[in-house]
């Protein structure tokens, strides 16, 4: 009898699992300035933020800026400029995760990569969703939107971009 039970138990509880909405994930390539392929960002979409999952390579060894940017283009022959400023909802936009005033939801916590030039992350946010609906920013708005990482780490202080520098690599999430 105990086995019988259990068996119910077991199936139950792995019908009520496979009965969970799954999560929405959205997978992009990351490019280099140079327009190589550099890894890939993988973007998980959570009941309040997103899990935002970086496998990049290529990277210069050290800290790098990483943000959501407001536009779903990637132009290399641009250093990326095309994907616009980062993501926010009101103006005037300031920057920095350490800032008490801070209202730019593209703000995200740096990234490492090694010697190897390889970095490997997971970022959670909640200052943006995946998609539409909510009261937080949708990456997969109209013109989409893109994860930019920098070439120096991000301050989280300074304006307007906490002194990261360059973009070297871009991803469009669409």
């Amino acid at each position: 009898m105990r086995r019988i039970l259990f068996f119910i138990a077991s199936a139950l509880t792995a019908n009520m699992a496979l009965a969970q909405p799954q999560p929405a994930v959205h997978t992009a390539s990351l490019l280099g300035a140079d327009g190589k392929d550099m890894g890939k960002i993988t973007l998980t979409d959570a009941p309040k933020g997103v899990i935002l999952r970086v496998e990049a390579s290529g990277l210069t060894p050290g800290w790098h800026g990483i943000h959501f940017h407001e536009k779903g283009a990637c132009g290399a022959k641009d250093k990326f400029k095309d994907a616009g400023g980062h993501i926010h909802s009101t103006m005037p936009v300031v920057h920095g995760l350490l800032s008490s005033n801070a209202n730019d939801q593209g703000d995200l916590t740096n990234i490492y990569a090694g010697a190897d030039g390889k970095a490997f992350a997971e970022i959670y946010s909640t200052l943006v969703s995946v998609t539409p609906g909510t009261p937080r920013p949708a990456l997969l708005d109209g013109d989409g939107s893109s994860v930019v990482i920098h070439a120096n780490p991000d301050d989280y202080q300074s304006q307007p971009i906490g002194g990261a520098g360059d973009r070297v690599a871009c991803a469009v999430i669409k």
